[in-house]
C-alpha cells in the first residue's frame, strides 16, 4: 500500500466558502491539490454525529449476536478486505429501522432503486480495506455508510492519476456518501491503524462497524467530472 500522505494538503471550501470541520477542529477533507478537491467535493457528503451514543449502543446490541457467531476473516475473496466479518440484514427493530431509513433518505432521492439488504461490515482493530471501486454489477451510483465504534481515514485515489488523492475524516457515528465521480473514478480504502493519519494528525483505529446502503446498478456510466 502507498505510504501515508501527510503533506501538500489544502483546505476544502465547499458550501458557500465555509470550511467543514469535525468537533475536533480538523477539516473533514484533505487533498493532494486544489483541483482534485474541487472535483471530488461535488460528489462527497459527510455528516458528523448522525446518531447519538445511545442510538449507536442500541443498534450495536442488535448486531452483536449475529456478528459474534462469526470469526474474523483474514482474506477476502478478491483480496480487498483483511480482518473482517460481515452480514447482510433486511429486518431491524423499530429503533434501528428508523436510523437506517434516515440514512437512506439523505443518500438517495425519492424513487431511486436501492438494494434491499443492508451490508454490515465489522473490521477488527488491525483490519483494513485496500483500494477498490465497487463493482458496477452489484452497486449503482451511490454508496452511503454509517460509521460505528471508531474513527478512521478513508482515502480516495484517482483511477487516472494515483498522485490525485483525497482523505476523508470519518469520525465515530458519522455518515459518508460517495456519488458520481467519487464513486466511479476514485477507489476508496480504509487505512490500517499504523497508516491512519489525517494530514499530520493521528486518527487511532479501533474495531469499526459500518452500516452500508447502496443504490441498484442502472446501466453504463460516464465520467462527467
Amino acid at each position: 500500500m502507498a505510504a501515508p500522505m501527510r503533506r501538500s494538503f489544502r483546505w476544502l471550501r465547499p458550501f458557500g466558502g465555509r470550511r467543514p470541520h469535525a468537533a475536533s477542529g480538523l477539516p473533514l477533507l484533505l487533498g493532494s491539490n486544489p483541483a482534485v478537491l474541487e472535483r471530488v467535493s461535488r460528489d462527497v457528503e459527510l455528516r458528523q454525529e448522525f446518531i447519538s451514543p445511545e442510538q449507536e449502543a442500541a443498534i450495536l446490541r442488535e448486531l452483536e449476536p449475529r456478528l459474534q457467531r462469526q470469526r474474523y476473516q483474514r482474506e477476502h475473496w478478491d483480496q480487498v478486505i483483511h480482518g473482517y466479518r460481515e452480514i447482510e440484514k433486511a429486518h431491524w427493530t423499530e429503533q434501528s429501522e428508523s436510523i437506517v431509513q434516515r440514512l437512506r433518505d439523505i443518500a438517495f432521492p425519492p424513487g431511486v432503486p436501492q438494494l434491499s439488504m443492508v451490508h454490515v461490515l465489522d473490521l477488527e482493530k488491525t483490519g483494513f480495506i485496500n483500494p477498490h471501486v465497487d463493482s458496477v454489477k452489484f452497486c449503482g451510483d451511490t454508496i452511503a455508510g454509517l460509521c460505528l465504534l471508531s474513527g478512521s481515514v478513508m482515502r480516495l485515489l484517482s483511477e487516472d492519476n494515483d498522485a490525485d488523492r483525497v482523505d476523508l475524516l470519518l469520525e465515530r457515528r458519522s455518515v459518508y456518501i460517495l456519488r458520481g465521480v467519487a464513486r466511479y473514478r476514485f477507489s476508496h480504502q480504509i487505512l490500517r491503524d499504523e497508516d491512519s493519519f489525517f494530514g499530520e494528525q493521528k486518527v487511532p483505529r479501533g474495531r469499526r462497524v459500518s452500516i452500508i446502503c447502496r443504490s441498484l446498478p442502472l446501466g453504463p456510466v460516464s465520467d462527467t467530472g
